[in-house]
């Protein structure tokens, strides 16, 4: 099995004063050419927003965005209508498609909002812009729950690429196993606590990377929340 670790000392940051951001992959001002992407997964970013402020209405195109707020409230309006309010246990997917605008603000004026977001390429390019969102509950559920997956599947919120995310939250001690097909991407993002990923051992907001070879496990050490994406190979 191939296996790579992100360390979350060693991620690129932007600190822009009401943004603070670490960035997974290359993204805004942090460029490093051999970190553009992991497969389909092209951009992965722990944003913390200041009170009151936020990403101003701006334009997005053929990328699926997916937003998982941990602390706060993330206001969302977009140019189909859509004006939400995002808490933690709530999970948003927006395809942009041929083109959408949209803006995003912290709905607190006195509290930071951090929230995970998260681009990738589509496999069919120029779809209508759609919008959606779900809620799995907070804190997040013990165990594993899919809520992201390929269109026409049964997952909650559905993008137009052959790749699913998942929520886990573990015990201590406790095991899961990551069940992805042989030969495709396994992309682990450790949100809180210690664990042992595909063999390594990672940290709070260390990120694991790894060709599957269909056994691939991860093993909690104290509670450990993670965000797990299965991608196809390239």
């Amino acid at each position: 099995m191939n296996t790579v670790i992100w360390k979350a000392s060693e991620r690129g940051t932007t600190n822009i004063g009401w943004l603070r951001s670490h960035h997974g992959f290359s993204f805004g001002g942090y460029r490093n050419p051999n970190n553009m992407h992991f497969g389909r997964l092209r951009v992965f970013n722990d944003d913390s927003v200041a009170p009151g402020a936020g990403f101003g209405t701006h334009g997005h195109e053929n990328m699926e965005i997916i937003s998982i707020p941990l602390k706060g409230t993330i206001v969302h309006r977009d140019s189909l209508g859509h004006e939400s309010p995002l808490r933690p246990g709530d999970v948003q997917a927006m395809s942009a498609g041929k083109g959408i605008l949209h803006s995003e603000f912290n709905g607190s004026d006195t509290d930071d909002l951090e929230f995970l977001q998260i681009w990738i390429m589509p496999n069919t390019l120029g779809v209508a812009p759609r919008y959606a969102e779900t809620t799995i509950g907070w804190p997040f559920p013990l165990g594993v729950t899919q809520v992201v997956g390929p269109r026409g599947g049964n997952a909650p919120l559905t993008i137009h690429q052959d790749a699913s995310l998942s929520i886990v939250r573990l015990s201590d001690g406790d095991n899961t196993e990551l069940a992805i097909a042989p030969g495709r991407l396994g992309y682990v993002f450790l949100v809180e606590g210690s664990a042992n990923i595909a063999g390594v051992d990672a940290e709070k907001r260390d990120a694991v990377g790894f060709v599957s070879n269909g056994a691939t496990g991860l093993t909690a050490k104290g509670e450990a929340i993670a965000v797990i994406i299965d991608l196809p190979a390239e």
